[in-house]
């Protein structure tokens, strides 16, 4: 499953869905972040239980600033809406699924 845009008006009805939503906040002058996104796209193409979605941060400022987001890259993972991990920083994919997979079981 490829990885989508979210917005501030699409926000919360993706990630209070049922089941394990990812969401990547990013922006595109952030070298990190263009680090982080093909490790995510082939995350995304490779499991069926997680939804990976992308929010840039200078198209939809408040909703990251609500969540208090001061760096990015961020990703929050969200399991049935409410926050279950946080991982901030550039990793490459082995650290970033370590990260994520205590949080996926």
């Amino acid at each position: 499953m490829a990885t989508v845009e979210l917005t501030t008006d699409n926000f919360n009805e993706v990630v209070s869905a049922p089941g394990t939503v990812l969401v990547d906040f990013w922006a595109a002058w952030c070298g990190p972040c263009r680090v982080v996104a093909p490790i995510l796209e082939e995350i995304a193409a490779e499991r069926d239980d997680l939804r990976i979605v992308k929010m840039d941060i200078d198209e939809n400022p408040h909703t990251p600033a609500s969540l208090g987001i001061l760096a990015i890259p961020t990703m929050i993972l969200f399991r049935d809406g409410s926050e279950a991990k946080r991982i901030q920083g550039a990793k490459p994919r082995n650290r970033l699924e370590a990260d994520l997979e205590p949080a996926l079981t």
